[in-house]
């Protein structure tokens, strides 16, 4: 953004009225990109970039439309040369035209390389395809496998067979495509350079040969294996160790097992995403192993020993006398492993206590004999003492 025009030393009228004459044979240089005077430079490089491609010389065959395409060039070219340079800018703005005319030579010294190395890079590639060669090596690419394991194998580890299938280098012709060396011939339409030279009106230009893509060679006899493409597709049998501790989202990489590359590059990776199925009685934080427990209420309130399940089979846990609903109980070591080694973690019991839906004529007699032995009141028809016992617990 630029500030409203300002002098420290304002020129006299003389001065300010020679300058205008001086500058009215000249379009003005924002007129010319088609941008605001407050453009930033991002806007007028990407004005000057528009005009540079429609107006480009070589773009026009006829020669009448080619001369004025060549002045337009030049004249977007002169404005972006000005406005793309703060300094100069800064002038122009002051005294236009004739701020410039120091410095500055105009359409008549144009100088179609200087200060846009960047830009004319990219209008030459989008013109002429550039002059890459497609004979250097590319990577193979990277490619990933989706598995599914169970619970009790992303805990103790596993390992797996997976059939991968790919792009691999043909061993008939070891990648080159065709049937023998001797079936490589020099392209005769670069003599085996790759590029074409060009003489396109102002410039000199080096551009892909499309006879041979590039790569300065033709196949004169493909390869009856991968006819020419240099690689096959196969399926490969690979033996893949799932580690002790892993988890859901996580991803094995296993270097060098992608697709193969091209023209002698490397390979890809292989990417293995794991999903752990879910367990109908476990569940997994961290290294810990969580589960819950139903237990009676007698068991809760006088304590006892139960049978707890765990991956390693089950074990038995004293339950303390008085445990309440949701306490949790730690079996050390029973949880799962790092995955880079260490600390194993714990499985985690939460206690749930079932409240019985039935009762006996004896078993209600006993507990509203407790329950008058608590101080805990009595309805008379026995309603509503079940449900105070099951609120104790809950």
């Amino acid at each position: 953004m630029h500030a409203a025009l300002a002098y420290e030393n304002p020129p006299s009228e003389y001065t300010l009225l020679t300058l205008q004459m001086a500058s009215v044979a000249k379009r003005d240089y924002y007129e010319i990109l088609g941008v605001d005077r407050n453009a930033s430079d991002e806007e007028i490089k990407r004005a000057f970039r528009k005009l540079a491609r429609q107006y480009h010389p070589d773009l026009h065959s006829d020669p009448q439309q080619k001369k004025k395409a060549e002045e337009k060039f030049k004249e977007a070219n002169e404005a972006y040369e000005v406005l793309s340079d703060p300094e100069q800018r800064r002038k122009y703005d002051m005294f236009g035209h004739a701020g410039m005319q120091q410095g500055f030579g105009g359409a008549e010294g144009f100088d179609f390389g200087r200060g846009f190395g960047d830009i004319f890079g990219d209008i030459f590639e989008d013109f002429f395809g550039g002059g890459r060669s497609r004979n250097r090596p590319e990577q193979g690419a990277d490619l990933q496998y989706n598995l599914e394991i169970s619970f009790e194998e992303a805990i103790y580890g596993k390992e797996v067979k997976l059939k991968i299938p790919r792009w691999e280098t043909c061993d008939a012709c070891r990648g080159t495509g065709a049937r023998s060396a001797h079936a490589i011939k020099p392209c005769p339409g670069c003599r085996g350079t790759g590029q074409i030279r060009l003489q396109q009106g102002f410039f000199t230009i080096n551009r892909t040969c499309g006879q041979c893509q590039g790569t300065g060679q033709i196949v004169a006899e493909p390869c009856s294996t991968c006819r020419g493409q240099k690689r096959v597709y196969r399926e490969r049998m690979l033996a893949v160790t799932i580690p002790a501790g892993i988890e859901s989202g996580m991803r094995l990489r296993l270097a060098h097992e992608g697709e193969h590359g091209i023209n002698g590059g490397p390979p890809g990776d292989l990417y293995v995403a794991i999903t752990v199925k879910p367990h109908p009685v476990f569940t997994r934080k961290g290294n810990d192993i969580l589960m819950d427990l139903p237990i009676d209420f007698v068991t809760a309130t006088l304590g006892g020993k139960v049978e707890v399940p765990t991956l390693k089979g089950t074990t038995t846990v004293k339950i303390p006398e008085g445990t309440q609903p949701d306490r949790v109980l730690r079996l050390k070591g029973l949880g799962a492993p790092a995955l880079k080694g260490g600390h194993t973690g714990d499985q985690l019991v939460r206690i749930k206590i079932q409240i019985p839906t039935k009762l006996t004529a004896r078993q209600r007699e006993l507990l509203t004999a407790f329950a008058k032995e608590s101080g805990i009141p009595v309805e008379p028809s026995g309603e509503g003492l079940f449900e105070k016992v099951k609120n104790m617990f809950d």
